[in-house]
């Protein structure tokens, strides 16, 4: 098993949190893994992505040029990095701020309201929590007890009390995808 993926977006939505969860939740299951973000200098407001490879082999370069899944949380990423999908490959995207959806033929696409639905419910501040649900509910590629070690991992110490309402953030997502 090998997945390639690029979550994208502005700085300030939790992508580079959302792939170093990701990536935590890999190391929990044995993968290898391989977490590698890149971000504008402005941050909260730029522009930031990350590529997170899990695989049960050695990976030969954490430098990735097509995707096997894309993650996009906005429009400058949704052109950037569609046509670097695989054939066969999958883009999950919110759908606030997206202009131009999605047209290709020969990949798997779901669409999420999760802007909207993370502040209707109260978890805002889990916006990023709720979208990596979303993506494993579609591409289970670790299971879920693995990415509540991986937020324990990620998370301050501090921060350990949210860990049951990003927990309900990770449910919330799947039940959010329109297949």
């Amino acid at each position: 098993m090998k997945e390639t993926l690029i979550i994208a977006g502005f700085g300030g939505q939790g992508v580079l949190s959302m792939g170093k969860i990701l990536a935590y939740a890999g190391v929990v299951q044995g993968f290898e893994v391989s977490w590698m973000p890149a971000y504008g200098p402005e941050m909260r407001g730029g522009t930031a992505n990350v590529t997170v490879i899990l695989s049960d082999s050695p990976i030969s370069s954490p430098i990735a040029h097509e995707f096997d899944s894309a993650i996009i949380l906005n429009q400058q990423s949704m052109d950037k990095f569609e046509p670097a999908i695989r054939p066969g490959g999958l883009l999950l995207y919110d759908t606030n701020g997206i202009t131009r959806h999605p047209t290709r033929t020969d990949i798997r696409i779901f669409a999420m309201d999760a802007t909207e639905q993370s502040a209707r419910r109260g978890m805002a501040r889990m916006f990023n929590t709720m979208v990596l649900g979303g993506y494993l509910a579609v591409r289970p590629v670790v299971d879920s007890s693995s990415v509540v070690e991986g937020l324990r991992l990620s998370l301050p110490e501090r921060a350990h009390k949210l860990i049951p309402d990003n927990e309900k953030a990770l449910a919330a997502g799947a039940e959010l995808i329109k297949k």
